[in-house]
């Protein structure tokens, strides 16, 4: 479906979305750090999904990615929410 299907003012709401895309998925990602530290069993194993998701969304290399999975540590991907929040 093109852009000529929506009114100019949806168009550019899905423009602005898209300019905020990394944004979002940084505050994604240390929203889900939180839920790290209070999640345990199955539903800490879904959030470590929902974060490496996230991380690959944000183009973070996946041997880092693996690293800090491999570690099971809050913390690494805490640092990494703040090294990204500082890179803009």
């Amino acid at each position: 479906m093109g852009m000529e299907n929506y009114s100019k003012y949806q168009q550019g709401i899905i423009k602005r979305y898209y300019q905020n895309a990394d944004s979002l998925h940084v505050q994604k990602l240390a929203e889900l750090v939180g839920e790290l530290y209070l999640a345990e069993g199955k539903k800490r194993e879904k959030v470590w999904k929902s974060v490496v998701t996230a991380m690959q969304k944000l183009e973070v290399p996946q041997s880092r990615i693996d690293h800090i999975v491999a570690q099971n540590s809050p913390e690494l991907v805490a640092n990494l929410v703040k090294e990204l929040q500082g890179n803009k």
